[in-house]
């Protein structure tokens, strides 16, 4: 096994492109490339029954650590599996949207039929894991494990691999080399530092970085400074892509993610924001929904020369 001192170094990047960043126009000629990203984790939580522990990530979070089961919780995560990503699914089904399912492993084998709709309506799949746990200071052979564990589950539950990885929240210091290492990969997506896909070397490998974000998130609907209501979240999604595209002619295009969760965004009245989002996309002119994987075949085929400049 390697040890930690022989892998590849991950240095610190503050520049990235700089002031002068690739002109890019996606396909169509579109200035902003949306990517809606559904994150699927319902049922591979941290739970009482299956670690001794519960998780604090339902309606009402509670830091502490209680030594109870916690059924609040554990039944808001149901929602989301149950009623949450339906509505989501119907509402994406309706307008036609390509989606991007941040998915676990063990979330889409307990409820296969969110499988079956991702491949009906064709959405793209980010590897989120085996399960929704925590990866900083896990054991580099337990990352590992769970890793060749997820792809053999994504594989039987869906028929399909992940082309992309993105952890809970934090990934741990091994988590690149261990993707370089299990292969098969066509992006990473762990890095919250840019609006632009870029590469990034590891080793002697050129890894393709599309950059994640947690600022349009409905996460906010939780934490402080959040939303209050859904109009805050379309709003703030709304500026974020006008913006965008009154700066296109000067900038370039850029890549805007817009993350949701289906026990969040699930819930009706947070869904109509999101309705509110998606209909602003689909009649404002250069402004597209694309999928992750997309978006990273278009940055090859388009972008190829940059690997050969550093850029994280």
């Amino acid at each position: 096994m390697t040890s930690a001192a022989s892998q590849p170094v991950q240095p610190r990047d503050f520049v990235g492109y700089g002031p002068n960043p690739p002109y890019v126009t996606w396909p169509d000629g579109a200035k902003v490339a949306i990517n809606l990203v559904l994150n699927y984790e319902e049922g591979s939580e941290y739970n009482w029954l299956d670690d001794g522990r519960n998780d604090n990530w339902g309606e009402y979070n509670n830091p502490g650590l209680s030594p109870h089961r916690d059924l609040g919780t554990e039944t808001h995560f149901e929602y989301g599996s149950r009623a949450g990503v339906w509505r989501l699914a119907r509402l994406f089904d309706r307008y036609d949207v390509p989606i991007t399912v941040s998915a676990c492993a063990v979330a889409l084998e307990k409820n296969p039929a969110v499988a079956e709709w991702m491949n009906a309506r064709g959405h793209d799949l980010l590897g989120h894991g085996l399960r929704w746990t925590d990866y900083p200071g896990m054991p580099r052979e337990e990352e590992e494990r769970q890793l060749h564990e997820a792809i053999a589950l994504y594989e039987k539950v869906l028929g399909r691999r992940p082309l992309g990885w993105n952890c809970r929240s934090f990934p741990s210091v091994n988590t690149r080399d261990l993707l370089v290492r299990e292969g098969g990969f066509l992006y990473h997506s762990d890095p919250c530092n840019d609006e632009l896909p870029y590469f990034v070397d590891h080793g002697e490998e050129k890894i393709l970085v599309v950059p994640y974000s947690k600022t349009l998130n409905d996460s906010r609907f939780l934490i402080a400074p959040g939303y209050s209501n859904p109009r805050d979240f379309a709003e703030d999604c709304r500026s974020a892509i006008d913006y965008m595209l009154w700066e296109a002619e000067e900038t370039g295009g850029r890549m805007l993610n817009i993350c949701v969760h289906a026990r969040w965004m699930g819930q009706p009245n947070r869904a109509s924001g999101l309705r509110e989002v998606i209909e602003h996309v689909q009649k404002t002119p250069g402004a597209i929904f694309m999928r992750r994987a997309d978006i990273a075949r278009y940055w090859l085929d388009n972008h190829r020369t940059l690997a050969g400049k550093r850029a994280g």
